[in-house]
């Protein structure tokens, strides 16, 4: 009976020990955290001040992805000797300049993606990468300062895709008029005066014209979240068959240092496009403006993300 009494006693004041021990240990890390988002506060407030100055401000983020895979006679399916793959990546660009009587923001959006599928029993399958997603966007606004928030501007957009078909069709807006900035990371641009060039080998369905141009820009980071958004519409004066509007959006969560995870996507509305797809790529002669279905056009890529 002794021996079990002492031994319940060693029991419970190993148990007594442990937990005073385990108190203490979270008691010094509640201390060494409150520490630590001590300093962090310190770091973002010299950060955000350095953000302030006056200078280039550069820099960039985007995703990659990618994956691949191999089949050797699994029959459960209809190719069962195949092997596949994807690549593909983003790149999010900007060179900013602020000044107390004027700004220059410079940014540059380009996602590329290719895919395979070699189906190793039909020899006439495209056996190599083909394209997927190409998207490029490089545009420069330039503000003179009337306030701190209202500036007159002018604004250069370009659009196309590199892979295939550059520049047909391309889009080059040029345009004058106002840019509103409400908080720091986010502009309006209002301009009623912008023409809209229009470069392409298909005369009969893509025409240039005069309108109005709308873009709303807002890019933000929060910790180890970053992410951009950006709408781009044009108003055609001459026709709505001739108008387009564009949105794209990126995100990424930092892990360890530049690396993380991200995700873009983007949609789009564009009638001459669909037009000429329809009766380009799908021989639908007969289809007019009033007559194509003008499709919603989406991308998303989701993949490692990095930032610099």
């Amino acid at each position: 009976m002794k021996k079990l009494l002492l031994l319940a006693l060693f029991v419970l004041g190993s148990v007594y020990t442990y937990a005073q021990t385990e108190d203490e240990l979270k008691a010094a890390k509640a201390n060494k955290s409150d520490s630590i988002a001590a300093i962090q506060g310190r770091v973002d407030a010299i950060q955000a001040q350095i953000d302030a100055l006056p200078g280039w401000k550069v820099g960039a983020f985007g995703t990659i992805g990618g994956s691949f895979s191999g089949f050797n006679n699994w029959y459960a399916q209809a190719s069962p000797n195949n092997s596949a793959g994807t690549i593909g990546f983003t790149v999010n660009g900007f060179a900013n300049r602020d000044e107390p009587k004027y700004f220059w923001r410079n940014a540059l959006t380009l996602n590329l993606n290719w895919v395979k599928f070699d189906d190793k029993d039909d020899p006439n399958d495209q056996k190599g990468f083909r394209q997927a997603t190409d998207v490029f966007n490089l545009s420069s606004l330039y503000g003179r300062k009337l306030s701190e928030k209202f500036a007159i501007s002018g604004l250069m957009e370009y659009r196309t895709t590199i892979l295939s078909n550059f520049n047909d069709p391309g889009y080059l807006d040029l345009g004058v008029g106002a840019t509103w900035t409400p908080v720091k990371d986010l502009y309006v641009v209002i301009h009623p005066l912008n023409y809209n060039f229009v470069f392409s080998s298909t005369d009969a369905i893509f025409e240039s014209s005069l309108g109005a141009k709308i873009v709303a820009d807002y890019s933000k980071e929060f910790g180890a979240v970053k992410f951009r958004t950006n709408m781009s519409v044009f108003q055609s004066y001459k026709s709505s068959n001739l108008s387009n509007w564009t949105w794209t959006n990126s995100f990424s969560y930092t892990l360890w240092k530049m690396i993380g995870l991200g995700f873009d996507f983007g949609l789009r509305k564009n009638k001459q496009e669909a037009l000429n797809y329809s009766v380009n790529t799908l021989g639908n002669t007969t289809d007019t403006f009033d007559t194509v279905n003008n499709d919603l056009q989406t991308y998303w890529t989701l993949g490692l993300s990095y930032k610099f």
